[in-house]
C-alpha cells in the first residue's frame, strides 16, 4: 500500500512494535501463583478483563489498555516505596511525547487524550478505572500462594494510609472483604461478585501459558496473556483497516477473551507439525464451558456466545479478530530475523496458507503492508 493511506498504516504500525516494549517492564507485584512478578503488559490485560467483567462503561476498556503504555519508556514506580512523584509526571510526559507522535496525529492525540483522562481522574470513567486499577493488584496479591508476612503488611498499609485506602469509599464490599482476608475472619460476599473474582482469579493463570512466539526484542518467549493485551491494542489502532466495518469494542472484548480456553488447553502454535485440530478444538470447547462457567449465568453465557463467534470466525468482528490474531506473530517474527519461521521449517507458501489468507480476509491492507519484508526475509532465507 502506498500514499497517505500506507502512511498512515506504516505510523500504526511502528507504534504497535513500540508497544511491544510493555512486556519487558516488571512491576513489584507476583503472579497469584507466586512463580514471578508481573509485566506491565500482562497487568493491562487482567485490567481491560476486569473492566468488562464489571461493566465499566465506555472508553474504559481502551483507557485500561493504554493506562500504563508510558511505561515503556518511563518504568513502573511501585507505590508502596517513596516516590518522587512529581518527578515521575515529567519522565511519564516525555515518554508519552516519544509514544504517541508515532500514530498518525488524529489518533495519537485520542490515544493521550485517553491516558491522560486516566491520569487527571476527574470524569466518572477515569475515576472508575482507577479504582479497578487499585483493586485488581490487590486482590491478585491477597491470592498470592506464596504470600510472605511482608506482602502482608505492604497490603494492610496500602489499605489503610496507602492508595488503595480510596476503596473503603469507591467500593466498600470489596474494602471490607480485602481486610477480612488479611485479618483471616473468613469473610464472604454476595454470589456474583464473589464468581467473577473467582472467574478473574482464574484468568492470573493465562500469564503462564507460553506461546511458540517471542517479544519482538527475542529475548524471552510470549505468554498469551500479553498477548492478548497486544491484540486488543491491535484492534484499538487498526480497526479503521478491517476489510468491512466492524465493532471496535465487541472486537477489543473478543481479543480479550480469546486464549483464556489455554488455561487448559494450553497453546498450539499454528505451524506445528501433527495438529489434532479436531481433538484440540474439542478440549478447546470443554476449556471455555469451564473457564465461562465460573461467571454468574447470564455473563457467563455472553462470554461463551463470544468465544464461540471467535472461534467460527464467520461475522465480520471475528473475521477481523483473526486476522489481528495471525498477524501479530508476523510481526514478531519479521522483528527477529524469522523468529520461529526457521524452526517450524516454515515456507513462504505455508505462511500465506496457513496466515496471509486468513489475515487478508479481515485486514488486507496490513498483509500487503508488511508482504515486501516477508518476501524479502524468504528470498534472503532461501540463499543463506
Amino acid at each position: 500500500m502506498t500514499g497517505v493511506a500506507g502512511d498512515r498504516l506504516s505510523h500504526q504500525l511502528a507504534f504497535l512494535r513500540a508497544a511491544d516494549g510493555l512486556k519487558s517492564v516488571t512491576r513489584a507485584n507476583a503472579l497469584m501463583d507466586g512463580t514471578r512478578r508481573e509485566n506491565t503488559a500482562e497487568h493491562s490485560w487482567h485490567l481491560a478483563l476486569w473492566a468488562l467483567v464489571w461493566g465499566a462503561p465506555d472508553p474504559a476498556i481502551p483507557m485500561a489498555l493504554l493506562h500504563d503504555l508510558i511505561e515503556v519508556h518511563a518504568g513502573d514506580h511501585p507505590i508502596h516505596l517513596p516516590q518522587d512523584y512529581a518527578a515521575i509526571a515529567m519522565l511519564e510526559r516525555a515518554a508519552a511525547d516519544r509514544l504517541y507522535p508515532l500514530l498518525p496525529d488524529d489518533q495519537g492525540q485520542a490515544f493521550r487524550a485517553l491516558w491522560e483522562s486516566f491520569e487527571a481522574a476527574t470524569t466518572p470513567v477515569a475515576r472508575t478505572v482507577r479504582t479497578l486499577d487499585s483493586a485488581q493488584p490487590l486482590m491478585q496479591e491477597l491470592g498470592n500462594v506464596a504470600q510472605t508476612d511482608v506482602d502482608r503488611d505492604i497490603a494492610r498499609a496500602l489499605l489503610t494510609t496507602g492508595r488503595t485506602a480510596s476503596l473503603a469509599n469507591d467500593w466498600p464490599a470489596l474494602y471490607a472483604y480485602s481486610i477480612g482476608l488479611l485479618d483471616r475472619t473468613c469473610p464472604t460476599l454476595d454470589p456474583d461478585t464473589a464468581a467473577r473474582l473467582r472467574f478473574l482469579a482464574e484468568a492470573d493463570r493465562l500469564k503462564t501459558v507460553l506461546r511458540a512466539t517471542t517479544l519482538f526484542d527475542g529475548s524471552r518467549r510470549e505468554n498469551s496473556a500479553e498477548h492478548s493485551w497486544h491484540l486488543a491494542l491491535y484492534a484499538l489502532t487498526l480497526a479503521e483497516h478491517a476489510a468491512r466495518p466492524v465493532d471496535t469494542a465487541r472486537v477489543i472484548a473478543m481479543l480479550l477473551i480469546h486464549d483464556l480456553v489455554e488455561i487448559d488447553a494450553g497453546d498450539v502454535p499454528v505451524h506445528a507439525a501433527g495438529r489434532d485440530h479436531a481433538a484440540h478444538a474439542l478440549i478447546e470447547a470443554r476449556a471455555a464451558h469451564r473457564i465461562f462457567g465460573l461467571l454468574p449465568a447470564a455473563q457467563g453465557a455472553a462470554l461463551l456466545a463470544l468465544w464461540q463467534e471467535f472461534e467460527a470466525a464467520t461475522s465480520d468482528d471475528a473475521i477481523f479478530a483473526k486476522a489481528l490474531d495471525r498477524v501479530q506473530p508476523v510481526m514478531a517474527n519479521l522483528a527477529t530475523g524469522g523468529g520461529t519461521w526457521p524452526a517450524y521449517r516454515v515456507t513462504r507458501a505455508q505462511l500465506q496458507t496457513r496466515v496471509g489468507a486468513q489475515v487478508l480476509r479481515g485486514a488486507p491492507a496490513v498483509w500487503q503492508a508488511l508482504e515486501p519484508a516477508i518476501d524479502a526475509w524468504f528470498a534472503a532465507s532461501a540463499q543463506s
